[in-house]
């Protein structure tokens, strides 16, 4: 049980030294214990490089069955023993969506456990896939349309992936309510070429693949690079910046200075969730794809807006 505790670490941590500090033990000592594991059950759960640690294909696997131990083995000790549990993990990694932060607040406020660790990443889209195939996150979020499923379904299954769509939805255009355009009832490609377009910026997986923005347009004159949600808000708020996504807006988080209208176009496009085949959802997993599907299901989102 402590190698499987040890492994679990490492595959968080992304480092044998970072987990050591963790595991309060020292580095020799925890490298020996997996190699020891490692050479117990015939397999290679890390690759070893310069570079650092990876996790090997059938180590990927042999994680999933060690996390679903360790949960199995916590909730007998605190049935029978009334041994405290240790605290629950959850990661996310997403792309930049309010409604996934909406539901994450939803989460933390219906949870009764008394000690958690849970991680929100608001990351690139490459970075997402990668997060869940080598399980530094329970679940990724974004979306798929017909430019990019076939690449997008072959990192998938190569990762050993499964997406679940959660909605589709049409493109729509977010600018401040004050917005020249932001009388329109729908958005042409001739009615934005004056202004400036704001997208997140890929880093070096910059390909229309990854764009995270819902249409990539070929002739932009004018076009602004961002990394956080909070700067691209206060743009939109300040200037006659726009950006394309879900048609989404979660009131509470950014507040009524935003609107979405209908972009023209032929497009679906189709959010969803990744997880790793091998690897049950917890039930803090469980809990927040319940939460995302309430949310979907009406009692939150317009649904004229979508194709459900």
């Amino acid at each position: 049980m402590q190698q499987l505790r040890y492994a679990i670490e490492i595959a968080n941590s992304g480092s044998m030294n970072e987990a050591a500090k963790k595991l309060f033990v020292s580095q020799p000592s925890l490298s020996n214990a997996i190699k020891e594991l490692e050479s117990e059950l015939g397999i290679t759960i890390f690759e070893r490089t310069n570079r650092g640690i990876s996790i090997s294909a059938e180590g990927m696997e042999f994680l999933g069955y060690a996390r679903q131990i360790i949960e199995q083995t916590e909730l007998m000790e605190n049935r029978y023993t009334g041994k405290k549990r240790s605290p629950i993990y959850f990661s996310i990694s997403t792309q930049h969506y309010a409604f996934v932060v909406d539901a994450f607040v939803n989460l933390m406020k219906r949870n009764d456990v008394s000690e958690y660790n849970f991680s929100l990443r608001e990351t690139q889209t490459y970075e997402i896939i990668e997060d869940v195939r080598t399980l530094r996150s329970d679940l990724g979020i974004l979306y798929i349309n017909e430019s990019n499923y076939k690449h997008m379904n072959k990192l998938f299954s190569d990762g050993n992936l499964k997406f679940t769509p959660l909605f589709n939805t049409d493109p729509h255009l977010y600018v401040r309510t004050g917005h020249p355009l932001a009388h329109k009832e729908i958005i042409t490609q001739n009615d934005i070429v004056p202004f400036p377009y704001i997208t997140f910026e890929q880093g070096e997986n910059n390909s229309l693949h990854f764009s995270e923005e819902m249409l990539s347009f070929s002739q932009i004159e004018k076009n602004i690079k961002v990394n956080d949600r909070a700067t691209l808000t206060n743009l939109l708020m300040g200037t006659d910046c726009y950006t394309v996504g879900t048609g989404i807006l979660a009131s509470d988080l950014n507040g009524d200075g935003l609107k979405t209208i209908p972009f023209e176009s032929n497009e679906v496009f189709t959010v969803g969730w990744i997880a790793h085949k091998d690897r049950r959802p917890s039930v803090m997993a469980s809990k927040y794809i319940e939460i995302l599907n309430d949310l979907v299901s009406g009692s939150y989102f317009d649904l004229n807006h979508f194709l459900l």
